[in-house]
């Protein structure tokens, strides 16, 4: 309609403006010769041509040919020519003014066909920074459609792979595709993006699922409902009105169909043509690349997600030393996954220790190593190794992780060496806490890792204040172990740096506010609730890195659940202990577990006496199970060994390992302490 109403004004230009011109001048046609009066008409022939319409341009001239003799040539109202000069000029103003008007009418299209090709660059130039702002696959499509509506279709469609969705690579040419993006002009329109429809996304046009076409044009399609045709099963998806042609250009990317791209123009736009498909099939290519950047990033992160989903505990050990609760969530999708890691490990005598854990980077890489180190520390942590040496043998199988993971070097290359050193570098962070419920006592190590905040029963809040050491991997440098009381019902909140670090909230005014938040009411009752409210508070909706929270509230082993004894050295005092023991199982009701007790007891206190040193303690705790201590100030290991028929000893522990449930052996500043788990039998 557009080009109809300028085609009007400039018929009416060109049959206008030709007589009024000839008539302006009527009054000076005795003052200048008449070719000065046609050089004006070839001036007003060009103005009316310059308007872009070719039939116009003639008319123009033939108009002004025709009032040129009519009202300038004499005889003046008249149409003769009596001079042979007038004779000629006026077929040579005829058949310039044509071709003025030819030319004014190319040079007119050339110039739409240059600013059409420089709107083209521009909308090139704008998509190459505008698409692939995100890893999102589906954020990546409606950047698509944001570029193309209304600058180059008046509706666009983006329709994907479901496999592509999920990160995988498309399988074959009858893939199921998902529309992920629609867009187009007018407000209140389903196409526009305020009005897009939110259900279940449509198949793509069936017409449109060519997996060999680059561009596809289709011109003049009808005006009514016939264009549904394309779309059988979610026809309101397009517009209710005619359309005017239709691009369908696939997303190709390392020769992989990854879905298609569908650019509408209604009949009231201009029609699809020239360059038009060249600038789809760019479109589609850049928006191809980055949607298949999208999708291995998609890939990766549910790899490195279900691997470190996989490390990480699915639940946490029963134990009577904590109740706990904790809070896990991966980075955003820009940042990728972290290397946060945490766990709750049940120890011998009731014990329990908590590790919260960060390697630096995020990825495949950072989870592995992640995995990597949960398991050592929970080898470690079996060895019943106090936190600063566990800490310390930490940081020496970290130093072996960077020199294994290192690119091999020929010997004598040192230069190369240094280019690859820090290629296998494993910077992480971790700290180990270990709680007893008996003495209500904690003792944790820190290797770069930030100390936790304690709550403690009366409601205050405090920083724990001790040694932090360096960050592991780094080697040679010494981890100091900081001891506090921890009375029961005290929370302990052990984090890692992307719950309280943010770019715009530096380390200290996270734990301000982490240290506030439990402070609140809400963090005395339930752990459960007092998680929410900290990660809730604290987090953003995508996170830059990894952020975990773990809160355990203490509980304390009363008097009436354990007994001890001091024991001389004396082996003639055996049978007293075991009958001291006897009578504290009677006590407790547990007469049932009187035999093998008395028998574990004299096995190890006669162990102790004959091979440790003094002083020399006994030790029996009740809760949920039944644990036998014997503690000396001897360093020497004990160790099964098989003795042979005629051997008067060396069965003691044999037996120890046969009658318990587990047994161990842990070594502290003042001894070690041998130890064996019974299970309790039922009523």
């Amino acid at each position: 309609m557009r080009f109809v109403r300028g085609g009007s004004t400039a018929m009416v230009c060109a049959l206008v403006a030709p007589p009024l011109v000839c008539l302006a001048l009527v009054p000076f046609r005795t003052m200048f010769p008449s070719i000065d009066a046609a050089l004006v008409l070839v001036a007003v022939v060009v103005a009316v041509a310059a308007q872009g319409h070719r039939l116009a341009g003639v008319v123009a001239a033939v108009s002004a040919t025709v009032w040129f003799d009519y009202f300038l040539v004499p005889p003046w109202n008249d149409w003769s020519l009596t001079s042979p000069e007038d004779g000629w000029t006026v077929p040579l103003l005829l058949v310039i003014g044509i071709a003025v008007a030819q030319l004014a009418v190319r040079g007119r299209a050339q110039r739409k066909r240059a600013q059409a090709a420089r709107g083209h660059l521009d909308l090139l130039c704008e998509a190459g920074t505008a698409i692939g702002t995100s890893l999102d696959v589906e954020r990546t499509a409606e950047e698509l459609v944001q570029v193309a509506v209304p600058r180059f279709a008046d509706f666009v469609t983006v329709d994907l792979a479901a496999s592509v969705l999920a990160g995988e690579e498309p399988e074959d040419a009858s893939m199921d595709l998902r529309r992920v993006a629609v867009a187009g002009v007018g407000e209140n329109h389903p196409l526009h993006p305020s009005g897009a429809s939110t259900g279940p996304a449509a198949p793509a046009p069936a017409a449109c699922g060519l997996p060999g076409a680059l561009a596809r044009t289709e011109p003049d399609l009808p005006a009514t409902n016939a264009w549904r045709s394309l779309v059988p099963e979610r026809g309101e998806s397009v517009p209710d009105f005619g359309l005017g042609s239709l691009i369908t250009a696939p997303l190709l990317a390392q020769g992989m169909l990854l879905g298609t791209v569908n650019f509408w123009r209604t009949q009231e736009t201009r029609p699809f043509g020239g360059g038009d498909p060249s600038v789809a099939e760019e479109l589609a290519a850049k928006a191809a690349v980055a949607i298949d950047n999208a999708r291995r990033y998609t890939r990766e992160r549910a790899t490195a997600l279900a691997l470190q989903r996989s490390l990480l505990p699915q639940r946490l050990p029963g134990q009577t030393a904590a109740d706990v609760a904790f809070r896990y969530l991966p980075a955003g999708a820009q940042a990728g996954v972290g290397g946060d890691w945490f766990d709750v490990i049940p120890l011998s005598g009731h014990r329990v220790a908590f590790v919260v854990g960060d390697v630096v980077g995020h990825g495949i890489n950072a989870s592995a190593t992640m995995g990597r180190l949960r398991t050592a520390v929970r080898t470690l942590a079996d060895i019943d190794l106090p936190p600063d040496e566990l800490i310390t043998h930490l940081d020496d199988l970290v130093l072996h992780f960077t020199e294994d993971d290192r690119p091999g070097v020929a010997e004598g290359d040192e230069a190369a060496a240094g280019d690859v050193g820090a290629a296998g570098d494993v910077g992480a962070t971790c700290l180990y806490a270990v709680y007893d419920p008996v003495s209500r006592r904690c003792a944790l190590a820190s290797a770069g890792h930030p100390l936790p905040v304690v709550l403690t029963p009366g409601g205050a809040v405090d920083l724990v204040v001790g040694f932090v050491g360096p960050p592991l991997g780094l080697g040679g440098l010494p981890f100091e172990t900081t001891e506090l009381d921890l009375p029961a019902g005290s929370v302990l909140a052990l984090y890692s740096d992307g719950l309280v670090e943010t770019r715009e909230r530096d380390l200290d005014e996270g734990v301000t506010e982490l240290r506030h938040l439990l402070a609140s009411p809400s963090a005395s009752g339930s752990l459960e609730a007092a998680c929410d409210t900290i990660v809730h508070s604290l987090v953003t909706e995508r996170p830059a890195d990894d952020v975990t929270l773990l809160l355990a509230r203490t509980c304390a082993l009363t008097s009436d659940r354990v007994a001890s004894w001091d024991i001389p050295a004396v082996p003639a005092l055996v049978a007293r202990v075991r009958k001291l023991a006897v009578e504290q199982l009677d006590a407790w009701g547990l007469c049932d577990a009187t035999s093998i007790t008395e028998l574990l007891v004299s096995e190890l206190v006669t162990n102790a006496i004959r091979y440790g040193e003094p002083p020399i303690e006994l030790r029996l705790i009740r809760a949920g199970t039944l644990i036998c201590e014997v503690s000396d100030a001897g360093n020497a290991a004990p160790h099964l060994r098989r003795a042979r028929t005629y051997d008067e000893g060396g069965r003691g522990l044999l037996l120890v390992a046969q009658l318990s449930q587990k047994w161990g052996t842990r070594h502290n500043a003042k001894g070690k302490t041998i130890w064996c788990q019974q299970v309790l039998p039922t009523a």
